[in-house]
């Protein structure tokens, strides 16, 4: 081989291994999914709630990627009989993501429909009966999860609702810090605005209520992982030593109604 050839031979070796870095790890993690894991079949034969059902062997499955409102909270009856319209005594296939099983011991799965190219995981964020929920980090359907919640947040239907109280359009993130911990909200107009029962939410089960706070007109509210005294100018998320991961999560701002004021993922 002579020299000019070597050299392009070495250049075409660098563009390739260059376009490997740039291809997007989760579409190859796909591919290396759907080509080498022998798919699951099973019937469904119970539906525990809108993230957890029971197949034929009585294998419990918690489905991957997302997040539905737990028992009594808004559109948890909705998400769990959506569940079973879709899946009830029906054959479906299952697909692994990063992990096998969860602290349960419940399989962690993507569930699919015959020929639907889109899982039934995907249709519970489209449809606004659960978030998306990636506790162990992104994965080869992390994508489509997030557009399917994009999709709902331009339906604005169930929990994609947007909220209709007029400080939903006051009330606007200011900071959300994952090293401190701290999320800062501000009211961007000159009313005051009550935010007793609103709730801040993680992408999972951490939950912070507000009691009796009110918020005056161009001002600022803080709230802070850790120990202390509610006050109007400083909250503390009791109970919890982290709420936003690392690895990255998403900021929910519901107001008394349960509707979306805001969302914010990173």
């Amino acid at each position: 081989m002579d020299k000019n050839n070597k050299k392009k031979y070495m250049y075409l070796l660098f563009l390739l291994i260059l376009a490997l870095f740039i291809i997007d790890y989760y579409y190859i993690d796909k591919f290396l999914n759907n080509t080498f894991d022998e798919k699951e079949y099973s019937i469904v034969s119970r539906v525990i709630d809108g993230d957890t059902l029971v197949l034929e062997d009585e294998t419990h499955v918690r489905l991957l990627g997302i997040n539905t409102p737990e028992k009594n909270e808004k559109y948890s009856e909705e998400s769990t009989s959506y569940l079973g319209d879709l899946v009830l005594n029906k054959s479906v296939y299952l697909e692994k993501g990063r992990d096998d099983r969860d602290r349960y011991n419940r399989s962690l799965r993507y569930i699919y429909l015959g020929n639907d190219k889109g899982s039934v995981n995907e249709k519970l964020v489209e449809n606004g009966y659960a978030n998306y929920y990636f506790p162990s980090g992104y994965d080869q359907n992390s994508y489509a999860m997030i557009n399917a919640w994009k999709k709902c947040i331009n339906e604005k239907v169930n929990l994609c609702k947007k909220s209709e109280d007029v400080c939903g359009e006051c009330i606007k993130l200011e900071k959300l810090d994952v090293q401190s911990q701290e999320v800062i909200l501000k009211n961007e107009c000159s009313l005051e605005c009550d935010l007793d029962s609103w709730s801040l939410k993680d992408e999972g089960r951490k939950i912070y209520k507000f009691k009796s706070v009110v918020v005056r007109g161009d001002s600022k509210i803080f709230i802070k992982v850790g120990e202390g005294e509610d006050t109007y100018s400083e909250l503390f998320w009791h109970g919890e030593s982290y709420v936003w991961t690392r690895r990255g999560d998403t900021l929910f701002l519901r107001d008394s109604k349960g509707d979306l004021v805001l969302w914010k993922g990173y």
